[in-house]
């Protein structure tokens, strides 16, 4: 009996996340037949209303306390309602993923995309050496990986599926219409991903979120644990490393910029130090957070003091270092 409790205590909840294909998969096709303009828009609404009843709601306002300690929580609710307000838009926007990027040149106001840094996306691609790019979850962050695709740039972009199993396999229909080459993040990730480094290709991974058993870095003033894989990547293979971000724009219109290369920091011996790299993107991103902080995924649980390592080594890419890295990547 207690073997059997185990096992519909692993098994119930999958099951019934695949019980819900038929409503998820009705979701979309609604989203499309309503069309990009409107589906973003509603999705929206219904995130804005929803989400602050949600149990996350009350992750994103303390994180949000804990990145602006001066602020008072009307402002903070703000920024949490717009965040809100974003996620809603980009899930909404998944049925449209494969039309963003359909314009006609010869009208401007078909095309939703104002791609800042196209010299580099265009230099990086004809080099012929391999390279790294970085992300965060802004705005809505499929879109480099579309990008990246339509310019021709090779790239494997890492992702973490969703943790239902219907939206995971609707998700990953999406992706493989509109993107490169994908690695989903699990125990065999890091050899697809080493591979797609030396065949000369092109690595997107966004590096945002907490990873366990990561290196310590500042975030917003506060330690945060983050995936040191680029940094190990970029030490190993001395590749240039860029970040790449989006902005939402009035009107269904996204500014998508590629970040020159980051002049990353070297330890004694000479080779590229990966706390000190991992910090100088983590400052990029904390950058972009700032500029558009409601277009930020702040539900989720980046700060966990509790699972910080006792010694706490401070990042090496600290004051005028970290400034440095951030002017180049704003392209100063």
């Amino acid at each position: 009996m207690l073997r059997l409790a185990l096992i519909l205590r692993r098994n119930l909840p999958r099951r019934a996340g695949f019980a819900t294909v038929p409503l998820i998969r009705a979701l979309f096709w609604l989203a499309r037949a309503l069309g990009t303009d409107r589906a973003s828009a509603i999705g929206g609404w219904i995130a804005r209303t929803v989400g602050p009843l949600l149990p996350s709601h009350r992750t994103a306002m303390a994180n949000l306390r804990m990145a602006y300690p001066g602020a008072d929580d009307r402002q903070l609710r703000e920024i949490a309602l717009g965040a809100w307000d974003n996620l809603g838009r980009t899930g909404a926007e998944y049925a449209h993923l494969d039309r963003i990027f359909d314009v006609d040149p010869d009208d401007a106001a078909t095309q939703r995309m104002e791609v800042r840094g196209i010299d580099q996306f265009n230099a990086i691609r004809d080099d012929g050496k391999p390279g790294l790019i970085f992300s965060a979850h802004l705005a809505n962050w499929e879109l480099p990986a579309i990008c990246a695709h339509k310019f021709g740039l090779e790239t494997t972009a890492v992702f973490r599926p969703p943790n239902n199993p219907a939206a995971a396999q609707l998700v990953q229909e999406v992706r493989r219409k509109t993107m490169g080459g994908l690695a989903a993040s699990g125990p065999g990730a890091v050899f697809a991903m080493q591979g797609a480094v030396e065949r000369g290709g092109h690595l997107g991974q966004l590096i945002d979120q907490h990873f366990t058993r990561g290196v310590v870095v500042r975030f917003f003033g506060q330690p945060v644990l983050v995936n040191p894989l680029l940094g190990k990547l970029v030490r190993h293979h001395e590749c240039p490393v860029h970040g790449v971000r989006v902005v939402r724009k009035a009107g269904g219109r996204f500014l998508l910029e590629l970040t020159p290369a980051l002049d990353l920091p070297r330890g004694p011996d000479g080779l590229i130090d990966v706390q000190g790299a991992m910090q100088a993107m983590t400052s990029v991103v904390e950058d972009w957070v700032r500029e558009n902080p409601g277009q930020w995924l702040w539900m989720h649980r980046r700060w966990r003091p509790a699972m910080l390592p006792k010694a706490v080594a401070l990042p090496s890419v600290t004051g005028r270092a970290a400034e440095a890295v951030l002017d180049g990547a704003r392209g100063r």
